[in-house]
């Protein structure tokens, strides 16, 4: 568990290696528990000493070194443990036989510098003369760092061993050995299993070995003395020696030497320069619990003045001192100053822990509450998720005792907490509503700040005439208030609502934003308002605007304290991300994030939906269903407008690619519904063409046509490209599937180039994914007209059915070539750039369509080429996408096969490649 430092080592080995050596004597000094005779069996197991004679003797226990006129013949090595303990008898035949020690022998000698008779002199009192020949060293151990006591707790606790869990293990132990090893002991029997939080460790208590040595060390102090180290065990930290005696209440004289008398037993350690308490922090609660209650009482009494007057004042320790005396009054003074301060450097959370504590605790006066109540609102608002926040707060909004003014300012940070923390819109909504009406007349700051939050369109239901109507109202009571942070967060809204539908002058509203402001309230306004244009930027499609607008916006919320608005930043960078085709790492990224914000999941909505389509484009279905569905965390139909539409385009699509065309078509009209009753028309971009393709292919063409015309019209000469890129594609499906019904090649050749168009659009904007899409549509609607031609020229018959939809191509021949080979040097092309991308789907099926035209390779023999036991190119596709998940309906759909061929070549993908299942061949392809 211990080594030696690697001189100490050297040198002893070298005592019994080199002939020239002299003998050496090795000093070890070490604290009660940090391994001492531990050390000593390390060194009794060193290579060199194998062959060598050893000697233990324990001090202060019978029989040890020989007799005094005995010598010692043999290379010998001397392991003397504890000398502290030794009397002057044993000290003195020590000190003779350490002298006596000839070449070819060593010692080593341990102790605890705490416990010396004489301090610094392990060998008493006497000075010992030591021989020239005798090599003396010293080694003193020293605390586990966190590194090793991680390497310890992993081996303890397993899974449980958190970092959390290790760092609180470090501070409660003061990395001494003997202690972490004891506590782990006690979390490893812990019923409830230990989870490894910090919380656990600290209700852990103390160990009982610990617990003894220090109420020995204690109560073997003179009553006089006691209230000194009682002291130190209610600071519970290192502290001043005046303020330990001004806390022990024993005066300057007494008190001086009380401390004198504690450092002199090792009751209490030196900590630092001029700074005392235990060596190991966990031993003041086990000294605590023995001090009488009333006697108690007196020495928080005492802890909070003595901390108040420290600079900076350390409000929540004031206050929990302030508590354990009894003093309520002085507890909750000292926990909204606490509160204040924290907030004031943006430790949010820190300040809602301490609020929500002392809020859920019974009694709590109804004016304490009135004041400490807003204050939690106003940090949970601003800060992260917390549940117990909202329960509290839906409590105390029923309390008929509190003023009106405090319950309204409560009801508007309850319905902000639903709405941007939760996710629960249509509760949030209402809360708001009532609060705006109930600070209409009490407080014009408040009220706008209601109104503003209504101004946000984001959440369903509301259409985007409503939020028009309450952006009036804001702006008019924000000038009314006459406060300038108000004023900024209606500007903040304003600039979120305009640029939601590309109103021309968001552009403007943004460099309106006091970006420059010095004060901070108005400065968290402004980075919202910076952060909320490059979300809508994104939705847009001005992807080259939004770098700037995220780095500003996120270094301004970190310097102005708006923790909430730096984490929504690092959502809208993951969905910038996928667009314009930053895939490598991004899944990973999508998962930490998730698991970063793990207590607020709505806040890491984002990420679930792009982790959801890169499952979808890598084929892994499963997994996209379940990321899409945010994971069971909460409703997906509470997710904001546009981030719902995206993942219904994409259910939609999987739908349809599982040839469950009514279901998807009930999904798209669901889904359009809420696009449409919202009205903000660019928010139906990343919907629009996979609805328009379900509807068309379930046979309603006219509420297809209808979507297409409304998503026309509702853009109007909207600057949105993204959204018109979006439309020139719903047209372009609606052109092929008309095309395919009436089997009229034109109209095939005219889909690919309205697919052409909007593939020319994403490139501009860049979409490199949604390029490659619309590009492969493009070349599967010219090898369809190539197809459809020829059929036509052979007499086939006009209904002979849709290609797309049975995914089989005719290899007929052309009329015209140089269409088909400028739609296969499309395909091709969209096939390198789905695999550079990893869209592993995309690019088999893309391949899969190549194959159905492209010509045989000259000279390849006749027949089946032979792979022996190497995967065939079509058994690696099936078995790519078998391992994603997928059925083999699914696969037979996306590679234009039979399920029965699909079934031939997953059964000979496992036989080449000895995979026992499908899963088992994820590993083995």
């Amino acid at each position: 568990m211990i080594a030696t430092c690697g001189s100490a080592r050297r040198s002893l080995a070298r005592a019994f290696t080199d002939r020239d050596a002299g003998p050496v004597l090795l000093f070890v000094e070490g604290s009660a528990g940090l391994g001492k005779t531990h050390l000593l069996r390390a060194l009794a197991d060193l290579p060199e000493t194998s062959d060598v004679a050893r000697l233990w003797w324990r001090c202060g226990a019978e029989g040890g070194l020989p007799e005094e006129d005995e010598t010692w013949r043999e290379p010998t090595l001397l392991l003397v443990d504890d000398v502290h303990r030794a009397d002057e008898d044993e000290l003195r035949r020590l000190r003779r036989v350490l002298a006596g020690l000839e070449p070819g022998s060593a010692a080593a000698v341990t102790y605890r510098p705490e416990e010396l008779p004489v301090p610094g002199m392990p060998l008493g009192g006497s000075a010992m003369t030591y021989p020239f020949r005798l090599t003396v060293l010293r080694d003193r151990l020293a605390p586990w760092d966190e590194e090793r006591v991680r390497r310890v707790a992993a081996e303890a606790l397993g899974e449980s061993c958190t970092a959390e869990a290790v760092s609180a293990l470090r501070e409660r132990t003061g990395g001494v050995p003997r202690a972490v090893v004891d506590l782990l002991a006690m979390l490893r029997e812990q019923r409830p299993a230990f989870t490894g939080t910090a919380a656990e460790v600290a209700a852990a208590g103390v160990p009982t070995r610990l617990a003894e040595l220090v109420l020995s060390r204690t109560y073997a102090l003179s009553p006089a003395h006691r209230p000194l180290v009682w002291a130190a065990a209610v600071l519970d930290g290192p502290a001043a020696g005046d303020e330990l005696i001004a806390v022990s209440g024993l005066g300057a004289r007494p008190g001086s030497d009380a401390l004198l008398r504690a450092l002199e037993s090792a009751a209490l350690a030196e900590l630092g320069e001029g700074r005392y308490g235990f060596a190991v922090p966990l031993a003041a609660a086990a000294v605590r619990d023995t001090v009488p209650g009333p006697v108690r009482q007196d020495l928080h009494r005492r802890a909070a003045r003595a901390l108040g007057r420290r600079q900076p004042v350390a409000w929540a320790a004031v206050g929990e001192h302030h508590r354990a005396a009894g003093e309520y009054r002085g507890w909750l003074r000292a926990v909204e100053k606490a509160a204040e301060s924290a907030a004031a450097s943006g430790r949010h959370q820190e300040a809602i822990t301490l609020l929500e504590r002392t809020l859920a605790t019974p009694g709590i006066p109804p004016q304490a509450r009135a004041r400490l109540a807003p204050l939690l609102a106003r940090n949970a608002v601003t800060g992260l998720r917390s549940d117990q926040t909202v329960e509290v707060l839906e409590q105390i909004v029923r309390d008929a005792d509190l003023p009106p003014a405090v319950r309204g300012e409560l009801r508007l940070d309850l319905g902000l907490m639903l709405s941007n923390q939760m996710g629960r819109f249509e509760e949030g909504w209402r809360v708001l509503e009532v609060a705006a009406a109930e600070l209409r007349e009490v407080r014009s700051v408040l009220a706008a700040r209601a109104m503003a939050a209504l101004v946000t369109p984001y959440w369903p239901g509301a259409s985007l005439d409503v939020h028009r109507g309450w952006l009036i109202k804001a702006s008019a009571a924000a000038d009314d208030s006459g406060d300038d942070a108000m004023r900024t967060a209606v500007l903040a809204n304003h600039v979120g609502l305009a640029m939601s539908w590309a109103d021309p002058e968001a552009w403007d509203l943004v460099e309106r934003l006091p970006v420059q402001s010095t004060d901070r309230a108005c400065a968290r306004q402004a980075a919202r308002g910076l952060c909320n244009a490059a979300d809508s930027a994104v939705w847009l499609g001005f992807y080259r605007r939004v770098d700037g607008l995220l780095t500003e916006g996120r270094e301004l919320a970190t310097r102005s304290g708006a923790p909430y608005t730096e984490h929504s930043a690092s959502g809208t960078r993951l969905l910038q991300e996928f667009w314009t085709g930053q895939w490598l790492g991004l899944a990973k990224r999508c998962e930490e994030f998730v698991a970063d914000t793990a207590d607020m999941p709505f806040l890491s909505s984002d990420a679930y939906v792009v982790r959801g389509l890169l499952a979808v484009a890598q084929g892994d279905w499963g997994e996209a269903r379940s990321w899409l569905s945010q994971r069971g965390t909460f409703g997906t139909e509470n997710l904001p407008v546009p981030l719902g539409a995206t993942a219904a385009g994409a259910v939609i699509r999987l739908t349809l690619a599982r040839q469950e065309v009514a279901d998807a078509a009930e999904q798209a009209r669901a889904a359009w519904t809420v696009v449409a009753e919202k009205g903000v028309w660019p928010w139906a971009a990343e919907l629009a063409p996979w609805a328009v393709e379900a509807l068309a292919r379930a046979g309603d063409t006219a509420t297809a046509h209808a979507m297409v015309r409304d998503f026309a019209r509702g853009l109007g000469e909207a600057d949105a490209p993204a959204a018109r890129a979006a439309l020139a594609w719903s047209r372009a499906v609606l052109a092929e599937n008309e095309a395919l019904a009436e089997g009229r090649p034109d109209g095939l050749l005219s889909a690919a180039e309205a697919y052409r168009k909007a593939a020319a659009v994403y490139a501009e904007l860049p979409r490199p994914y949604s390029q490659a899409l619309t590009t492969e549509c493009a070349g599967r609607c010219a090898l369809a007209a190539d197809a459809a031609e020829a059929r036509s020229g052979e007499g086939a018959e006009a209904g002979e059915g849709r290609a797309r939809a049975s995914g089989e191509v005719p290899a007929a021949p052309a009329r015209d070539r140089a269409t088909t080979a400028s739609a296969i040097a499309e395909l091709e092309a969209c096939a390198r750039h789905f695999t550079e991308l990893g869209a592993v789907w995309d690019a088999t099926r893309a391949r899969a369509l190549l194959r159905t035209r492209q010509p045989a390779k000259k000279g390849r023999p006749p027949g089946r080429p032979s792979h022996s036991d190497q995967l065939s190119p079509r058994e690696a596709e099936v078995a790519q996408l078998a391992s994603s998940g997928l059925t083999n309906r699914e696969i037979a759909a996306t590679l234009h096969l039979s399920p029965r061929t699909v079934e031939q070549h997953i059964a000979g993908a496992m036989r080449k490649t000895g995979a026992l299942s499908r899963r088992d061949l994820a590993h083995r392809i």
